[in-house]
């Protein structure tokens, strides 16, 4: 009575012998796409995640003054920015190019109006928060400071990018090496890296809530624009000879 037919079983990786062919599929090995035998070769994938927190803030500080006259309504405003600016270098270590001005002149009835916007950039996140303290402490309630919006600059999601895929290049050679070492074998040179998936998002479900972003505490919004990479890519890998045996030096114990 004939033997029903084997479900098939999933491998981590496959060791393709000199007379096994790879056939047509697209991680083909490269040796095999050019029509000769494809040699022995272990198949691999590697995965990884890795993430980062923004590496940039921006605070936005509004002032306004109403004046009867056009000279003191300037005079107001302009003082103010000076300060904003004094703090910003002693306090948060802020250059002249991290820091943009917009103002806004206009008139309402027979009163002059002046309105400032004052953009800083911020990288140290523990200067920021000690020079939003100080000016909301400092200036009265014509002055307001936006909460700190978190971001991540192209530099650094690149350089993220680069890292995680890095990471499951390695998670596929150690896991590649592992296999050989199993059955005694070298591992070789790559023959075919491919980046198969990348996937990017940021924060958790959890932490978008129907809140507003303003309640949210300062870790939680750090948390909220943190960037999450993950990456997945297959390898092929030489099969380099059989590890020589040494003889095991024969202990006389009396």
């Amino acid at each position: 009575m004939p033997l029903p037919p084997l479900s098939p079983a999933r491998v981590f990786a496959e060791l393709v012998s000199p007379a096994v062919g790879l056939g047509t599929g697209e991680n083909e090995s490269p040796k095999a796409a050019e029509g000769g035998p494809p040699g022995r070769e272990v198949h691999v994938s590697g995965s990884a995640e890795l993430s980062a927190r923004p590496d940039r803030a921006k605070v936005t500080v509004y002032l306004r003054s109403r004046k009867g006259e056009a000279g003191a309504a300037r005079s107001s405003v302009t003082r103010r920015l000076d300060y904003v600016a004094q703090t910003a270098r002693q306090r948060g270590g802020i250059s002249e190019n991290d820091v943009t001005v917009t103002k806004n002149f206009s008139r309402i009835d027979n009163a002059y109006k002046m309105e400032a916007e004052v953009c800083i950039i911020f990288t140290d996140f523990g200067k920021m928060q000690d020079t939003c303290n100080h000016l909301v402490e400092k200036l009265d309630s014509s002055v307001t400071v936006s909460p700190p919006h978190f971001y991540h600059t192209t530099e650094a999601v690149d350089t993220l990018r680069r890292q995680v895929c890095v990471s499951a290049v390695r998670s596929a050679w150690q896991k590649a090496q592992e296999v050989c070492q199993l059955f005694g074998h070298f591992l070789g040179k790559p023959l075919l890296i491919k980046e198969e998936e990348v996937k990017e998002w940021e924060g958790h479900l959890e932490d978008h809530t129907a809140n507003s972003s303003d309640l949210l505490s300062f870790q939680q919004k750090l948390q909220s624009a943190t960037i999450y990479i993950s990456s997945r890519v297959f390898a092929i890998f030489e099969i380099k000879g059989e590890k020589k045996r040494k003889r095991a030096a024969l202990i006389k114990v009396n």
